[in-house]
């Protein structure tokens, strides 16, 4: 700890020590267009707020603006055009390594009168103008500055209301008590894999995440009601935005750590074209950190990835853009070969895991005319990922204990259609076509037979539809009413949902806002469970294969309140019914897919199963003014589950409440030297575990769970806090910045959970991550 604190005490002493500072400018600039139609709009008025003598310019034909040589700080733009509504992009922050290029949609003003509607829209509302409940945006700052974020959507997502991570060494997050598997990933409006290292099987989560914050611009995030274009989810939905490269001047970013060496780039593709490209390179080694004494496990750990996003215009009314990512990891282990050294079982197993992941599309966008507008988008995914362990006997013979080896790969195609009827009215209609491949194998060790079954064994391919179609309409300056209907089918066995969507929102005035919303939502099963094997007289059959889609019943109200155009107050309610979920049938079974997080079912299913989440969350949060921001996210709720036993049960992730206060501030040391600390504390109830029966796993040799007692035991409540230090430095042509992430500050035991010792004939608890300091050195020139 002493080593820390000497870190910390010399960027505190370089903050309060600054160098003369010269006069450093740099250039804001971008593109307004329509909301709905995405055309541009030449003579739009862009000022800088608070400027004297007055700072600021129009569009010209293309939609395009510039505003030079600005000296850096933060900044609050006004955009207007006659006819729409007017907004304030409230702190746009220059640095001198980067340009800021920003595409600002404005919404058409259905009231046709002098006086408009002034709104900030910084992060108080969704990128997506459809979304009325239970969405916010999140931005690349926020992943950038909040603590232990370290770049990650999934983590950084641990601060919002009704989110709860359910594993430190995971961005595996639970929303509003559903299973983590019930999130749904999109990149660019189409639905892509698991964008995440170190995946296990029939997950949403995993160790890091391969998506670079280089890429990424501001996004939404959902987690209920959600709106029709979004199907195949039943607990959230990442909606992830790409940025554009910077498509008149090349512009590096370089970035070393303990996480590894990040390296991106960007700039035009000709001269005198607009087109772009932005690609990021990253290679780790997690090796390193348990070299020097750092306690992050037995196996070797590796990944790297690479994702980009290049803009090609095509004309004056179509552009073509092409984007992806990929990624690469594995783990490798060793048993120890002296069994004098064995102080526990896992001692004596080794294996290997890698688990890899890519996509690649290329979408069309076209304006057809003033009212409509076109996207397409081709994307082909897939991943694939493997296990082989062994354990040494008293021999020191390798024994095989497990095997498996997944790879799934898809082809979508996408095509979405905006109409504008009017100010009031607009219509996004579209479909996804999924080609589906999959070649599925899990061989696991059965001890009577000492030797290992197959649990799945399948390859072939099928196929997935999803449509849907969703009015919105702004009854008045007031009311806005969204409206659709979304279809889902998978081919394999024909299950199918139609599924009505709605919300509402209603401004009281203009600093309180009413919304409700529901929707009928359903997801397909994880891949592998439909394969799950079972051998019947001799036969070999496959049970779960016609299992039907797991389904639920959103309901939402909520209500907001700004108090200032910086500091605003969300209050939710929500009840969602599941049903339609695999369990294993049986008035004496108790379990749910509900509450499956790794690897796929394998036994009997049948879609009988129930369960119920409901809850309030209460969001105090300023946005970024005077340096200053914090987020104070509560959640109170319940979680439960039903089979055939028909008795309401905990579900694994019915922790109760959940409590998390981010919060930072910058110190501008002059304008060349920012100094900033950022904190995050989570306090929340202890998710849920199953009794081991002890003197049953005695006479197993492993552990044995009481299953009549399924998560009716509950962890202790879980603290951390995170910290993070930045030191950032603006010189000619450049920012740097130094950061220190320490995770988990106070060095608290969390517990994640109890599993049986054999060696010990012990009940033993195994704990979360400790303190974790992670340093890092950024540059962009």
């Amino acid at each position: 700890m002493n080593s820390f604190i000497k870190i910390f005490g010399v960027l505190f002493f370089m903050a309060i020590n600054p160098l003369q500072a010269q006069e450093l400018t740099q250039t804001i600039r971008g593109t307004v267009i329509d909301q709905i139609t995405k055309a541009p709009m030449p003579g739009a008025t862009v000022m800088i707020m608070g400027s004297d003598p007055v700072i600021g310019t129009t569009t010209d034909v293309a939609g395009d603006f510039k505003i030079p040589a600005l000296p850096l700080g933060s900044y609050s733009l006004k955009v207007s055009f006659m006819g729409f509504k007017e907004i304030i992009l409230p702190n746009v922050q220059l640095n001198s390594g980067k340009e800021v290029v920003l595409t600002i949609p404005l919404e058409e003003d259905i009231t046709q009168i002098d006086e408009v509607v002034v709104t900030a829209t910084d992060k108080d509302r969704t990128i997506n103008d459809m979304i009325q409940v239970s969405g916010r945006t999140f931005s690349v700052e926020e992943a950038r500055k909040f603590a232990a974020a370290v770049n990650d959507p999934g983590r950084m997502a641990a601060s919002f209301s009704g989110v709860t991570s359910t594993d430190d060494g995971n961005n595996n997050i639970s929303i509003r008590g559903n299973s983590p598997n019930g999130l749904l990933w999109r990149m660019e409006g189409i639905e892509i894999p698991n964008p995440n290292h170190f995946v296990n099987p029939g997950t949403s989560g995993g160790g890091v995440s391969i998506l670079s914050s280089q890429l990424l611009a501001n996004s939404d995030f959902l987690t209920g009601a959600f709106p029709a274009e979004y199907g195949n989810a039943l607990s959230g939905v990442f909606d992830l935005s790409l940025r554009k490269g910077n498509n008149e001047n090349q512009e590096f970013t370089l970035q070393a750590g303990f996480l590894g060496l990040d390296v991106a780039a960007e700039g035009p593709i000709a001269i005198n074209y607009k087109g772009s490209y932005l690609i990021n390179y990253r290679y780790s080694t997690l090796s390193v950190l348990s070299k020097i004494g750092l306690p992050l496990g037995d196996f070797v750990t590796n990944f790297q990835d690479l994702s980009f996003n290049v803009y090609l215009p095509t004309g004056p009314k179509s552009t073509i853009t092409l984007f992806g990512f990929g990624g690469l990891s594995d783990q490798d282990g060793d048993a120890i070969t002296d069994s004098l050294d064995w102080e526990s079982e896992g001692d004596r197993y080794g294996g290997t895991f890698f688990s890899n992941t890519g996509a690649v599309g290329i979408k069309h966008s076209y304006i057809l005319n003033e009212s409509n507008f076109l996207q397409t988008t081709v994307l082909a995914s897939g991943n694939a990922l493997g296990t082989t362990e062994f354990r040494l006997t008293d021999e020191m013979q390798e024994q095989d204990r497990f095997y498996e080896n997944y790879s799934n790969s898809k082809v979508t195609l996408s095509s979405v259609l905006n109409t504008k009827f009017s100010a009031k009215a607009s219509l996004r209609s579209g479909f996804y076509v999924n080609q589906l491949y999959y070649n599925l194998r899990e061989d696991d060790f059965e001890e009577e037979n000492q030797n290992l079954q197959t649990n799945i064994n399948s390859k072939g391919n099928t196929q997935s539809i999803q449509a849907f179609s969703q009015l919105n309409y702004r009854a008045s300056e007031r009311l806005t009413i969204n409206v659709g209907l979304h279809y889902l089918q998978l081919l394999l066995n024909d299950s199918k949902s139609i599924e009505p969507r709605f919300s509402a929102s209603y401004a009281l005035d203009e600093k309180q806002r009413l919304s409700v919303g529901y929707g009928l939502h359903s997801q397909v099963q994880p891949l592998g469970t439909y394969f799950a094997e079972q051998e019947v007289d001799g036969q070999i059959t496959l049970p779960n294969k016609e299992l039907g889609l797991s389904k639920s019943h959103h309901f939402v109200l909520g209500f907001d309140r700004a108090f200032t155009p910086y500091l605003r107050m969300k209050v939710e309610t929500y009840y969602q019914h599941l049903f339609n979920i695999p369990i294993k049938s049986g008035a004496d079974e108790t379990y749910s897919i509900i509450n499956q997080q790794w690897t796929f079912a394998t036994d009997p299913l049948v879609n009988e199963g129930f369960g119920k989440n409901y809850g309030v969350e209460l969001t105090l949060e300023q946005f970024t003014h005077n340096d200053l921001y914090f987020l104070l996210s509560t959640s109170f709720y319940n979680s439960l589950y039903k089979t055939n036993e028909d008795v309401w049960r905990n579900s694994a992730y019915n922790g109760n409440f959940n409590v998390t206060f981010t919060a930072g501030k910058e110190y501008k040391q002059k304008k060349n030297r920012v100094f900033g600390v950022n904190l995050r504390a989570i306090y929340s109830g202890g998710l849920r575990d199953t009794p081991i029966d002890l003197a049953a796993s005695i006479e197993k040799g492993e552990g044995v769970y009481i299953e009549d007692q399924l998560y009716s035991e509950k962890s202790p409540n879980y603290f951390r806090a995170d910290l993070r230090f930045s030191l950032k430095k603006n010189k000619p042509k450049s920012t740097r910045t130094w950061a220190l992430d320490i995770q988990n500050a106070t060095n608290r035991k969390n517990v994640y959970g109890e599993y049986f010792e054999p060696m010990e004939n012990k009940i033993k608890t195994s704990y979360q991550a400790p303190l974790i300091p992670i340093l890092s050195y950024r540059v962009e020139f």
